[in-house]
């Protein structure tokens, strides 16, 4: 994985440095494998689920996490980069894969877990796809705190209306698209906001994943022929109505249960969603994982949001983060988490209380699928602010691709050259 080398910080935020001067840890390696870990996140919210989580740690590992959240993201990473120059660094803390991770590796501020990492593969606890995604120069870095994989979500009804059936090839699901369109029924959900690149994220790896990965690395370019094809491609089904309205303030979730489209392709976190929307699972909404738009690929890539638990390498309680980094990736600490969020579980031996949910994580964990890093976390930050506008302005007002993709190469030549 190619890892650009840029200055961690240059300046840090004051509430940063006054938050340090208070937090414990730090410092030389006390060795201690049980007791109180300081854990910090930018998932402010999800800390009642943290805490949920000590009695199965205690019981586990003799380890409870002292959870501190933050909810402005900003401050966070001011804070944690500001940590790694002090004798403060936390023992467990959040963060994000991709370049912002890689970063941090390089600069040699995070513990390596490749040791973790290698066991938990061997037990069959983890895809060996989803270390690529910790894997840097043959070492892994961190673990997996979270797992979504982007999937196709459709609402039932319509499908049994239709007399439709979950596709396995992309020309089915092109089908499902003609046949809907044609009833009157809007295939798919789309936005120009913020989610704008899924879609792309799809046809582009689904096409060749290689060309995808690409991308990310800079060794394809966002003007490359193929590139161009596939968003011709994506114009054409634009000009088919197999899309909603950009604009809609609609919540997605309300969206596909009043019928607005037939399908969206989401996180699987959406089903937390799409139950406070009042549909029920297996009842009136249920997924499928999109079929490669390359029939000749040997596996059928898989679209994989995952955000990391690290350790700081000089931080006083590295063997307690590292002792708990090794209990969390157990089938005991993902059953008892992705009870606490409801969530589905990276470790397919993991009982997981949904089973919509159970059987998705025991299917992609399969020989026949690949899992990839989503689009938000593979592209450098630069790079993907302007891409998601650039697609933002293609879905709102769908035209001849290539102005926007030569927009976005524009920011990558800048980015890359930069980096030296």
């Amino acid at each position: 994985m190619r890892s650009p080398r840029i200055p961690l910080i240059a300046a840090t935020a004051a509430a940063a440095s006054l938050v340090l001067a208070s937090c414990g840890g730090g410092g030389e390696d006390d060795g201690a494998t049980t007791g109180t870990l300081d854990f910090y996140t930018n998932k402010a919210a999800w800390e009642p689920d943290f805490d949920e989580l000590n009695a199965a740690s205690e019981s586990g590992a003799d380890i409870t996490l002292d959870t501190t959240g933050y909810s402005d993201a900003a401050q966070y990473d001011a804070f944690i980069k500001q940590s790694f120059r002090t004798d403060k660094s936390p023992g467990l803390f959040t963060w994000q894969t991709g370049p912002s991770l890689a970063e941090l590796v390089e600069e040699g501020l995070i513990a390596e877990t490749t040791d973790i990492w290698t066991t938990a593969v061997d037990e069959g606890w983890v895809s060996p796809d989803l270390r690529e995604s910790y894997t840097f120069d043959g070492e892994q870095y961190c673990v997996p705190m979270n797992i979504a994989y982007w999937v196709m979500y459709y609402n039932k009804s319509i499908f049994e209306e239709q007399g439709l059936q979950e596709p396995t090839t992309w020309a089915e699901l092109d089908a499902i698209a003609a046949q809907l369109a044609d009833a009157g029924i809007t295939p798919y959900y789309q936005t120009s906001t913020l989610f704008t690149f899924q879609w792309f994220q799809q046809l582009v790896a689904g096409t060749d994943p290689e060309l995808y990965s690409g991308l990310a690395t800079g060794e394809v370019k966002y003007t490359d022929p193929a590139i161009v094809e596939i968003m011709n491609t994506w114009l054409e089904q634009e000009r088919a109505g197999w899309f909603s309205d950009a604009g809609s303030t609609v919540d997605p979730a309300v969206g596909l249960k009043q019928g607005d489209f037939a399908m969206i392709n989401f996180g699987s976190f959406f089903n937390g969603s799409l139950d406070g929307a009042g549909m029920v699972s297996g009842q009136d909404y249920d997924m499928f994982v999109i079929p490669a738009v390359n029939g000749d690929l040997d596996k059928t890539p898989v679209a994989v949001e995952s955000g990391p638990l690290c350790v700081a390498e000089n931080s006083s309680q590295k063997t307690l983060g590292l002792t708990y980094s090794e209990w969390w990736m157990s089938p005991e600490a993902q059953t008892a988490w992705s009870e606490a969020r409801g969530d589905v579980a990276f470790n397919p031996q993991a009982t997981v209380a949904d089973p919509m949910l159970e059987e998705l994580g025991a299917t992609v964990s399969g020989d026949g699928y690949q899992l990839y890093d989503r689009y938000y976390e593979a592209t450098p930050t630069p790079i993907l602010t302007v891409a998601l506008e650039q697609f933002g302005a293609f879905i709102a007002n769908p035209g001849d691709p290539l102005p926007f993709l030569e927009a976005i190469q524009a920011e990558a030549d800048d980015y890359w050259a930069d980096q030296g």
